[in-house]
Parts: structure tokens; sequence; C-alpha cells
């Protein structure tokens, strides 16, 4: 037992003898990691987790052999092995390789292992954080932690457990938390773990990854020993891992963080490669992301931050309704309880800009979808719109739904897909404007567009996040710029060229009415001029 070797005691000591306190056995992780009495027991096959320790060799700064250095090179780039440990760090790795499960030891260690008593005041807790991309993940690494814990040597050490993290003894909590920059600030943090940080997603956020960055570095940098290691199968290539790995990977400088990529089955070389080579004859694109550790080539940014806010109306969430405009709308009806329920109303200026006057979103859950459609419309009423587009998603229902209330609902002959692509042009030729709305921003950001061999690319949100609001601003924008829309000046212009009847086929029908109690109006007043005019006594009378 190395650790009872360490601490001058004898091996048959048992194990209610174990120290209160770790921290003062001077012990690395791969020690930990291969001694029975700690971690061991929890590794049934060492020689599997030979090149997870190479890593761990790097990151903690522990040395190695010549065959370990090479290999060491070949997963990093570096020609020089780090003799210390790193600060920040990021590791690469394919899908199955057992990177949840490395993240849940390093963490373990770190509380168990360091002294951090040192660096804390009297009753102050440090924290080390584990950060996973969804619930689903944060409870996975959750149990290996508790399971780490559950052993022998270390059960004793747990003052509390909570429902997200274990209070040690030692003024130490381990815990697990959801991608998010807000839940991380106003704590002393003495590490963090962000695993899968490739898929990191936030409905309140455009870049969460970047933002948990930046709320964990500055309370990092304060800390000496702390550590911030970003753990993840790639994905696309952008964001903080891509970017991660383009600006250091490779680099032998000592103050650059340390990268390392490596596919699945060179991690794990326990994952049978038939189930991976039946993964790359269904999906070779994605296979290479998932385990062969490589960034994804087939997808792309769908919108810049850039380029949607040139075209957001800063300051003007709503633009009310003007009687001389002609409106048109698009609804995205709810398809469930994650759905949101929107609705998107624009017009055309006379040189042909579009401009989104109002969006209108009712999220998820919707107790009664017939009070929000009574809700819609009476907004669309205000905008004198009687005609909707939607998906064909709503059937009947929604038509007939709508039809109870004024408005005619049209299904859309474009689909989805189509829409987003043709809404992307618009957006890149400058042809239309957005009310400002973080909602619709934040999810303009978040769309991905994927390119497909022999076919069209596809436009979609990430798993886990929505598109509501950006799918009704962008179909209503589109909708709108297929549509013939003459406006009052061009009418004018084209006047002498077509009679009222075949104008009016291009107007609204509430436009036609308005124009044609005009003309009515005015042929009243020029008949009663042509009397006047005839009977100029009586007009005199008139007069006085």
């Amino acid at each position: 037992m190395k650790l009872l070797t360490a601490l001058g005691q004898p091996e048959k000591m048992k194990a209610e003898k174990l120290p209160e306190d770790f921290s003062t056995a001077g012990l690395s992780i791969i020690d930990v990691i291969e001694d029975e009495a700690l971690f061991g027991p929890l590794f049934k096959k060492q020689e599997t987790w030979a090149h997870w320790k190479i890593f761990l060799r790097g990151l903690f700064g522990l040395g190695m052999e010549p065959e370990e250095q090479r290999f060491f090179t070949e997963c990093t780039g570096r020609a020089v092995v780090p003799s210390q440990q790193s600060s920040e760090a990021f590791c690469i790795a394919g899908r199955r390789s057992g990177k949840s499960f490395i993240s849940a030891v390093i963490a373990s260690y770190l509380a168990i292992f360091r002294p951090w008593r040192e660096l804390l005041s009297r009753g102050e807790m440090g924290y080390i954080f584990v950060v996973a991309a969804d619930r689903q993940q944060a409870r996975v690494i959750l149990s290996y932690i508790k399971s780490i814990f559950a052993l022998p040597a270390f059960e004793h050490l747990v003052a509390a457990e909570l429902k997200t993290e274990l209070r040690l003894k030692n003024n130490i909590s381990v815990e697990v938390r959801t991608a998010s920059f807000r839940t991380i600030r106003g704590y002393t943090v003495l590490a963090a773990i962000l695993d899968e940080l490739a898929f990191f997603r936030d409905e309140n956020s455009a870049n969460p990854a970047q933002e948990i960055l930046t709320a964990l570095l500055p309370a990092l940098s304060t800390v000496p020993g702390s550590l911030l290691l970003g753990i993840s199968t790639p994905y696309a290539k952008s964001g903080v891992l891509y970017e991660a790995f383009r600006a250091f990977y490779g680099k032998d400088e000592a103050d650059v963080p340390f990268v390392w990529k490596a596919p699945t089955t060179v991690m794990n070389p326990c994952f049978r490669e038939s189930a991976i080579r039946r993964f790359f004859e269904r999906d070779k694109v994605a296979a290479r992301s998932e385990y062969s550790a490589e960034f994804r080539e087939d997808l792309e940014t769908y919108m810049s931050v850039e380029l949607i806010e040139s075209l957001t109306l800063a300051g003007r969430p709503l633009i009310p309704p003007v009687d001389i405009r002609q409106y048109s709308a698009f609804v995205d009806v709810s398809g469930g309880r994650q759905d949101s329920f929107t609705l998107a109303i624009v017009h055309r200026e006379c040189d042909g800009m579009i401009i989104v006057n109002r969006l209108e979103e009712v999220r998820s859950p919707i107790p009664n979808p017939q009070d929000v459609i009574k809700t819609f419309c009476e907004i669309l009423h205000t905008y004198r719109v009687t005609q909707v587009v939607g998906d064909k998603y709503g059937g009947n229902w929604s038509s007939s739904e709508f039809n109870k209330n004024g408005v005619v609902y049209v299904d859309s002959k474009i689909d989805k897909n189509e829409i987003y692509l043709q809404f992307q042009a618009l957006c890149a030729m400058h042809q239309i404007r957005f009310p400002d709305s973080e909602r619709l921003r934040l999810q303009l950001q978040a769309l991905e567009r994927r390119t497909r061999a022999g076919g069209k690319d596809t436009v979609d949100h990430p798993e886990g996040l929505h598109d509501d609001v950006a799918n009704a601003c962008a179909g209503v924008a589109v909708h709108a710029f297929q549509q013939t829309v003459v406006t009052e000046k061009e009418m004018e212009a084209m006047l002498p060229h077509l009679g009222h009847h075949k104008l009016e086929k291009y107007m609204s029908p509430s436009l036609v009415e308005a124009r044609r109690a005009a003309e009515r109006q005015k042929s009243c007043e020029k008949e009663m001029d042509d009397f006047m005019m005839g009977h100029e006594g009586t007009r005199r009378i008139i007069k006085r």
C-alpha cells in the first residue's frame, strides 16, 4: 500500500486508521490511481488506462519515460514535456474514451490530496467545479464522484452529500453543475473541469462556453496550483475548444495552455473497432468527429454576430402600425411542451427594404393554445392583417381556430429549411431589419448550417435549443419578399399604364377598400363643385 508506506505506517494497518487529512501524503495522481487502497479498485485493468496516465503525467508535470514522451508528442505536437502542472489545459478525445470518468478522478484527487487548507480563510469553503453540458451528463459524472468517495479510504471524509455536490470535512466542496455562467460567480474556485466543452448550450447566452471561462478565470488566477481543464469530443470549427486547439496545439511555450488530441481507440483500447467501422459506413463526417477526434468540416455558423447587429433596429423592440402600410404575418404554432408559440409581422418600404415590425412569443408550457391564437389575432387586427401564413403542423385545427377569430390561416408552400436558406441570403444582401430582440439575436447566432454531400444544405438549431422566434422572423421575411408588393408611390407611377381593376390585384383588401372610399369621396366632392358652379346664386347664398 503506497499510501501507508509514504506516511511511514506499516502495510497491515486497517483502512479505518487512514488519516483524516490526505493532503500531506505527497502522492501524485498516478500513485493514487495505482494504489489498491485508494483509487485502484476503480481501475480494473490498469494497462488499458496507460494512455490516460500519460495525459495525466503531462497535465500535472510528473515526468515520463522516453516511450511515453514519444506518445505524448504524438498527441500534443509538443517536443517538450511540461515539468510542472499546467494551470490551463484542453483535452480533445473521441466519444466513449473515458473522458467523464477521468474528469471525476481529477476532481476527486484535487479535493482529497491537495493542501488547500492554507489558502482558505477560517470557515471559507473552496470549490472544485465539474461543469457538464447538460443534466444527464452531470448525473453521470456525479455518480462517478460518489463512487470514489464511497471507497473505504474516503467515505469518512464526506461531511454532507447534497443533490449536486459533496462537501468534505476539509472545507472543500466537489460540485457538478450544468453549463451556466450565472451560477459559478462569487465562489472561491480551486479548480474547474469543463466536461464536453464543445457542446455547452444555453438559451440565454450566445456563447456559454466563453461566458463560463470569463466567469472562472479571474477566480482561478488568484489561487496557486489552480486548474482549468476543458475536456470534450470535438464539434464544429468554432467556439472555445476549437479556438484553443488552433491557438495552442503544438506550442512548447511554458505559459500557454496544454492541448491534447487523440481518437477513441487510442484512449480506450477496449472499445470495439467494429462498432466504429459501422458508424463510419453510416455517416463518415460525423464519425470523424465522434471517434477520430477531428473537428467537423460540414458545419458553419449560420449568421455572424456582426451581421445580426448591423440588421437590428437598436432601441426599437416594436414598430406600431401605420394606416398607409400593408402588412403580412407568419406564425409558428407550438408543437409540444418544449416549443414556443410565435408570431411575426412585417412590411416593405418603398425601396424594397423588409422591416419586421413585431415579434411575439408565448413560451411553453402553453395551457390553452386557443387563448394564444385569440391574442395573436387581436394583434393582427391592429395591423389590418386578415391572413397569416404558417407551417402545416397545426393542420385543420390551426386553420379553424384562426378562422374563428377572423384570420385566414394559409399553409406555407416552402419548408422550414428552405425558408432559412432564403432568409440567410436576404440578410447577406442587407434587405431586412429586425426589431431589438435578445431572443431573436441568440437564436439566430445559435443556428448551424450543415453541408450535405450531393444535396442542399440544411439549417437547424443545436440539440437542446430552440429557434421558434427565429423561424417566425425568417418565415415572414421570406414570404413578404416573394410577394409582389406595390406601395402608394409605385401605384401612382403605374396608373398611366394600368387600370384600377388591374391594379387592385396587387393590393391588400383593406388597402383596396380605403382607396375606393377615397375615390368615392373625391367623386362626391367633384359633383358638388359642378352643381355649385351651375348655380352661382345659390352658391352666394350658401357662402353668406
